[in-house]
């Protein structure tokens, strides 16, 4: 029986200023399918709450990928993430081939520390800093990349074509930033052709798995996919997990003690605040979800931070507790689709933690500051995280 859902409170969902959390724990004490009325040419359904976000993530055939090549791919080119089937799992294990342990591990020494560290001694004399401004929202890019062969003095510019990619399709100069970005990459490309090196370009370039290889237009989407993906959520994913953590200076103290607590207090941080709370799919065909019928080619925003939040699968699921011990969570997705980068992402969370205990003595929030506050509703972080360390100067 066709069931009507209901409509999502908030007019205007999408403000960044906009806390999605009440209105989807509301929502998903009657249905988890939730029609949004956002004034668009088509029904566009929420999907919230665990069980039905793990369905339509694994279930591929069902719930394809190709809506966001019809987004954001009109500015990255061909990716990995709005194929399906057969042609995702070809170009998925051939893309995999980079994102390698051995490869990883060597990435983690020789570019994510180096990177962060360098970050930080820009500004440790000063006493002060906003971690997010000046830290978290710049290692992130320039890991990626440093991974991609750039120099130094590019990361600047490649961290603004990163933002106006990140604009979509609705706007002019995302369409002239990945030209440009494209043109900026070409060149290192076309060398590691001929010229491979033990790096992620090389690897990409190079990766044949059952006879195949990526094309250009493969190549630079990938390429540029690496930058949203790799860097916007792990920027936000990071100051998200700082802020947390210096808000309880408790806790604070005990990873100074002990750097066993880092990983669960990672995972606490990605379920309570997963730093993409919404991912598109589009279905195939009728189906019933949720006890709502829904059409072929009906677009479906699975929210993935919904599911994280869940009371029906965590105790409290609104407090970020770092002794909730090590629980599943959604905030890489799950399925076919399941990031890549999720590895390195946690690694880059670990050791930035470390170095800002290890590298700002005494950190703590500014107490001349507001707090700070987590934001965004498809992209959530703190817009701020301004701290002390040292020893403070004494009043005149």
């Amino acid at each position: 029986m066709r069931q009507e859902a209901p409509k999502l409170t908030s007019s205007n969902p999408i403000d960044p200023e906009f806390n999605p959390y009440p209105a989807w724990q509301d929502q998903m004490q009657t249905s988890g399918v939730v029609p949004l009325d956002w004034g668009l040419d088509k029904p566009v359904y929420m999907v919230l709450g665990w069980d039905l976000v793990e369905q339509v993530l694994r279930d591929a055939e069902t719930f394809s990928s190709k809506s966001n090549a019809v987004g954001i791919g009109q500015v990255m080119g061909p990716m990995i993430v709005g194929m399906d089937g057969e042609e995702h799992r070809r170009f998925r294990n051939i893309v995999a081939y980079a994102f390698r342990p051995s490869a990883m591990e060597r990435t983690e020494e020789h570019v994510v520390k180096p990177t962060i560290h360098a970050l930080i001694d820009q500004f440790e004399g000063d006493g002060r800093a906003d971690l997010v401004t000046q830290f978290t929202s710049r290692f992130p890019v320039r890991i990626i990349a440093a991974m991609l062969g750039a120099d130094e003095g590019d990361f600047d510019q490649i961290h603004h074509w990163t933002e106006e990619i990140n604009l979509g399709p609705a706007h002019e100069q995302a369409f002239a930033a990945s030209a440009a970005l494209r043109e900026f990459l070409t060149p290192i490309v076309e060398d590691r052709k001929v010229n491979p090196r033990d790096d992620l370009v090389s690897d990409i370039v190079n990766a044949e798995i059952e006879g195949d290889r990526l094309d250009d237009e493969h190549i630079y989407g990938f390429l540029r996919l690496l930058f949203p993906a790799g860097a916007e959520t792990t920027y936000r994913a990071s100051g998200t997990m700082l802020a947390a953590v210096l808000s309880r200076p408790d806790v604070l103290d005990r990873v100074r003690e002990d750097r066993s607590l880092i990983t669960p207090l990672i995972e606490e941080t990605l379920r309570w605040e997963t730093a993409v709370t919404v991912v598109s799919r589009v279905t195939t065909r009728e189906v019933e979800l949720g006890g709502v019928t829904l059409p072929a080619g009906t677009d479906l925003l699975p929210s993935p931070g919904s599911g994280d939040r869940d009371a029906r699968h965590f105790a409290d699921p609104d407090t970020w507790d770092p002794d909730r011990g090590m629980q599943p969570n959604l905030a890489f997705g799950t399925g076919r689709h399941q990031c890549l980068g999720m590895h390195l992402a946690r690694a880059e969370m670990r050791m930035s933690l470390e170095a800002v205990i290890d590298r700002l003595p005494d950190v703590r929030l500014d107490p001349d500051s507001d707090p700070p506050n987590i934001i965004g509703f498809a992209f959530r972080g703190p817009d701020h995280l301004r701290v002390r360390f040292g020893k403070d100067e004494p009043k005149s």
